[in-house]
């Protein structure tokens, strides 16, 4: 045999593995990339003829290379760069063709793998991130690159949705909980269905309790009509998810806005001042003033108001002098008290309780406090006695 076929058979055996990369272990799956990028087949080598015949041998030989060309760029796994490379070698005669076959291909495949374990990084988990970096950097055969695109990913895969879903079953809700655990019982396949779609319908069920229980807790129209309206309709996992994280927190500021409107109306100035500073505010702010906030400010009106009042003494008059507004005045000693109103009459009380005289239309009496009062009231009191006793005699 002559060397030339000698090396064409040692490369034929060499590559013989490459062509594995056509069985239906390779077949586009859900993490193969688009259809045109994967890694094509590697088809095997062509021994040279023999030198007999020269010209047949050379025509025959350059029909079967670009044959083999035709088929490995047909191949749906065939990537643009292995298409455009093969035409081209056709187009250039059989010595590229040959090249193309026994040189080419294989190094075109190999940026191919590397290409298509890229494109895993974008929904890959923490495992599988490490991984690719592992085997890009240490990858530097074929075999290796084939091995990881079949077979490690997968496995690495399923690590990394292990990890996820036990999170959930720590994080999750009573039904996320359920489906979560009967994932993690099951196969690979189970447990990324899981993460795709059971996840997001376990959790619309926990979404829906919690709204419930939301709408069952607060007394803002705003948030409590918007509820209802939801869970009356046909929400999709996605809107129940974002009306629970995002909208009944602005419903729940609008009818907090609502709610110091109405506080504020006719508040104190402390109340006031706060309130309008929480409108003007984040909605921390007006949270954080319907909690304390408000409390505060009017405890602050309130002892205001406590402060304002008149002390006990302090009304503008002296000792126990008292003025009732009609022009009464009463002044208060020691000893009998004396009383005068608006038409000046004088009242001492006597031994029988019976009025006595008058001192005279028109006269003001001036009261004196003290001792100096009660002698002057018993002074005319016994001045009067004497004027009715000559009175009755004359009679």
């Amino acid at each position: 045999m002559k060397f030339s076929r000698i090396a064409a058979a040692v490369t034929t055996a060499a590559l013989a593995p490459a062509v594995l990369i056509a069985s239906p272990a390779f077949a586009a799956g859900p993490d193969a990339p688009a259809t045109g990028n994967q890694p094509a087949p590697t088809a095997p080598d062509q021994a040279v003829p023999d030198q007999a015949a020269p010209d047949q041998a050379v025509t025959n030989q350059a029909e079967e290379d670009r044959k083999t060309i035709l088929a490995i760029i047909a191949h749906p796994m065939a990537s643009r760069f292995m298409q455009d490379a093969g035409r081209k070698a056709i187009a250039d005669g059989p010595k590229a063709m040959r090249k193309f076959i026994e040189v080419d291909q294989h190094d075109i495949r190999m940026d191919d793998y590397r290409i298509a374990i890229l494109r895993l990084l974008p929904d890959a988990g923490p495992g599988l991130k490490e991984g690719i970096n592992k085997v890009l950097t240490h990858g530097n055969t074929i075999e290796k690159l084939r091995q990881f695109y079949d077979v490690t990913q997968h496995e690495l895969r399923d690590d990394d949705n292990k990890v996820e879903i036990s999170r959930l079953i720590g994080t999750g809700g009573t039904g996320v909980k359920e489906a979560a655990k009967k994932a993690l019982k099951g196969t690979p396949a189970d447990r990324a269905e899981f993460l795709k779609t059971g996840r997001h319908l376990a959790q619309a069920q926990d979404d829906l309790v919690e709204l419930a229980r939301i709408d069952e807790g607060w007394d803002g129209p705003i948030l409590t009509a918007a509820i209802s309206k939801l869970m009356n309709g046909s929400p999709t996992p996605a809107e129940l998810r974002h009306f629970l994280e995002v909208t009944q927190y602005e419903l729940r500021d609008q009818d907090n806005r609502v709610t110091i409107a109405k506080i504020i109306d006719g508040a104190g100035p402390e109340l006031l001042k706060a309130g309008r500073a929480a409108l003007a505010g984040t909605p921390a702010h007006r949270t954080e003033f319907l909690t304390t906030g408000q409390h505060e400010a009017r405890a602050k009106d309130q002892a205001t108001k406590d402060n304002d009042k008149p002390a006990p003494g302090k009304d503008g008059k002296d000792g126990d002098s008292k003025s009732n507004g009609t022009g009464t005045a009463t002044a208060t000693g020691t000893g009998t008290s004396a009383t005068t109103t608006g038409n000046t009459t004088v009242t001492a009380q006597g031994n029988n309780g019976a009025p006595l005289a008058t001192t005279g239309a028109g006269d003001h009496t001036t009261l004196i406090a003290g001792g100096a009062s009660t002698a002057l009231v018993a002074g005319a009191g016994l001045l009067l006695a004497a004027r009715m006793r000559r009175a009755g005699t004359r009679g």
